[in-house]
């Protein structure tokens, strides 16, 4: 298989209440809005080019138990590529240690380094079960959002941050092409985590975190598909859309759906990996 995609639905951890655990569903009803072509030239017909499976859900992903379910089926699907639909962004943690992920790219507002264990504290218990956090590039950190104490954290660790205001500055192709290096060193697969509060509030109504003056919807996009352009990607999740609080056009499910396509457009015509050691 080409690409294989996983509903994850976690909510039972979540810092702020939260319906993350219906948007799986959503999503897969919004991606029936859209057509799998992209227009090239030449077209290029993803469901005709790529070998995609839908695995379903994991049932309960919460919870000890859950995460060991969610890291097997994970483990068992024999995909280049396993795309995660959460739920929550506890969902990063299981999924990239299912995938075996030597390196991680977050897109978010937030670090992620809570302590404890919720929807904030997903690269902080993978750092602690031995992810190398100088192969940690966090993408999109914005203002406001974060602490003073886990910024610290992160700049302790080792980790890469390209805040918000840089994505801007340096511009999409450089923040991929940095990433990549910085995530890809040392060799092994690297997951990619789409939070979509990264993005501005009006475009991601839906996500109970996003503030105003985030990413748009075109640089989210645009940064999901370059980074997916590397063959050493392995593993992706889309986390922190509640369905439940969209607004009515449903915007916000419908740019989760979006990601998943820019994921499997990348896989449908790959560039060499950029930056292998």
């Amino acid at each position: 298989m080409d690409a294989a995609i996983l509903g994850v639905p976690a909510h039972r951890t979540s810092l702020s209440p939260t319906g993350a655990d219906a948007t799986p569903a959503a999503i897969r009803e919004a991606l029936r809005r859209y057509s799998p072509t992209l227009i090239g030239p030449p077209p290029v017909d993803l469901s005709a080019r790529l070998r995609i499976v839908d695995a379903g859900d994991v049932a309960d992903p919460d919870g000890p138990e859950g995460e060991a379910e969610v890291r097997a089926r994970v483990a068992a699907l024999d995909a280049g590529l396993v795309i995660a639909l959460g739920g929550d962004n506890s969902l990063t943690y299981a999924v990239a240690q299912g995938a075996r992920a030597q390196g991680l790219i977050t897109l978010d507002a937030h670090y992620d380094l809570r302590d404890g264990v919720s929807n904030g504290s997903p690269v902080r218990r993978l750092v602690e079960d031995g992810l190398d956090p100088t192969r940690i590039v966090q993408i999109g950190i914005a203002d406001f959002a974060n602490s003073a104490a886990y910024a610290q954290r992160a700049l302790d660790l080792g980790i890469t941050v390209i805040t918000l205001d840089a994505v801007r500055r340096r511009g999409v192709d450089d923040v991929v092409a940095h990433a990549l290096q910085v995530a890809g060193a040392g060799g092994g697969g690297i997951h990619l985590d789409v939070d979509v509060d990264v993005c501005d509030r009006s475009v991601a109504p839906g996500c109970p975190a996003s503030v105003p003056g985030g990413l748009e919807a075109w640089e989210l996009r645009a940064l999901v598909r370059g980074i997916a352009t590397d063959a050493r990607l392995a593993s992706a999740d889309i986390a922190e859309v509640d369905a439940t609080a969209d607004a009515p056009d449903g915007r916000t499910v419908r740019l989760a759906a979006l990601c998943v396509l820019e994921l499997l457009a990348a896989r449908a015509a790959p560039r060499p990996s950029e930056g292998t050691t």
